[in-house]
């Protein structure tokens, strides 16, 4: 198996059934709040950027000879994409000087919730990505859907805020 198939189906759990997608971006809260926990917001900015990269590489590779293809097990777009929903909480966390131990579990849950729908959804600009048919379009919309979900996250935990304060 080459590096950009384990990576494309990140470390196997894009051959997760049912719903990969879905597997993938469990998975990707997972590590994210790992990484937040290790390193707090500035860990999971750097890995957010790594992966993405290396997404966008694997992805092309993979697909380089099946254009308009966009396999289900190929999760890596996921994990891009749930990271960059989780950088808003983990910022605000991060800003206000909480222990980086601590993330609790709203912000997780909804940036997860979000980014599933807009994955699935699909409205606006990543509908306008996934339609591109091409490998670099498999991983936009990933990264739409994840600043939608972020965005969302973000106006839900003032909101929220605002009504209990």
């Amino acid at each position: 198996m080459t590096a950009s198939r384990i990576l494309s189906i990140f470390f196997g759990v894009g051959l997760l059934r049912p719903a990969p997608g879905t597997w993938g971006s469990l998975a990707a809260v997972a590590l994210g709040v790992l990484l937040h926990r290790i390193g707090h917001f500035p860990l999971l900015l750097v890995a957010t950027i790594a992966v993405t990269v290396i997404g966008f590489w694997a992805c092309r590779r993979e697909l380089n000879h099946r254009p308009g293809d966009d396999p289900s097990e190929i999760v890596i777009d996921e994990v891009a994409g749930q990271w960059i929903a989780l950088l808003v909480p983990s910022f605000g966390f991060w800003y206000i000087g909480m222990d980086s131990s601590n993330f609790p579990y709203p912000g997780w849950v909804v940036a997860f919730l979000l980014f599933r729908l807009f994955d699935i959804w699909k409205p606006w600009l990543v509908g306008r990505a996934d339609a591109r048919g091409d490998a670099d379009g498999v991983m936009i919309d990933d990264l739409w859907a994840g600043l939608f979900a972020g965005i969302g996250t973000g106006v839900l935990a003032a909101v929220v805020h605002l009504v209990v304060i």
